[in-house]
C-alpha cells in the first residue's frame, strides 16, 4: 500500500447544528459517507490554502466574514486586529444576519502578504464561522 492510500482515523467534535448541516449537504451531493464528504472538504481547504499562499505583491481585496457577535470577547478582538491592519483597510461594512450572527465586508488595498495575514488572523478566532479573502493583482 502506498502512502497516499494509507488511511488514518481521527475523531472530531462539532456542534450539532454544524454536523446536521454537513449531513444535509453530503446527502444532497450524493456522498457515500461522512468520511468521503470530510475528505473532499479537507481537499478543498488545502487547495484554498495553496491559493492563499500565492497572494503576493500589490493587491486590492475584500474579506467577507461571518461571526457570532455573542462570542465572549470576539468583537473587541476583531476590532483590535483591524486596528493593527488599519494601513491596508479602506472601508468596512457590517450587517446583522440574525440575532447573534453578523456579516462583515472589509475592503483592502496593499501588500498581499498583509492582506493574507489579516484574513488568517480573523479566521483563527473562536466564534468566527467563515472568512473568505478574494484579491486581484494591481497593475503598476
Amino acid at each position: 500500500m502506498t502512502l497516499d492510500n494509507e488511511l488514518s482515523r481521527i475523531g472530531i467534535s462539532l456542534p450539532k447544528h454544524l454536523l446536521d448541516r454537513f449531513d444535509e449537504i453530503i446527502n444532497y451531493r450524493g456522498y457515500s459517507s461522512r468520511s468521503e464528504g470530510i475528505r473532499d472538504a479537507i481537499r478543498s481547504y488545502i487547495q484554498y490554502y495553496k491559493w492563499m499562499s500565492d497572494v503576493k505583491g500589490n493587491r486590492q481585496g475584500v474579506i467577507t466574514m461571518i461571526y457570532d457577535h455573542e462570542q465572549r470577547g470576539l468583537l473587541v478582538t476583531l476590532t483590535d486586529i483591524q486596528h493593527e491592519y488599519k494601513a491596508i483597510i479602506q472601508a468596512s461594512l457590517h450587517s446583522q444576519i440574525s440575532e447573534n450572527r453578523c456579516l462583515e465586508v472589509i475592503l483592502l488595498r496593499g501588500d498581499g502578504t498583509l492582506l493574507k495575514a489579516l484574513a488568517e488572523r480573523m479566521m483563527s478566532q473562536k466564534g468566527v464561522e467563515s472568512v473568505k479573502l478574494t484579491t486581484i493583482e494591481l497593475e503598476d
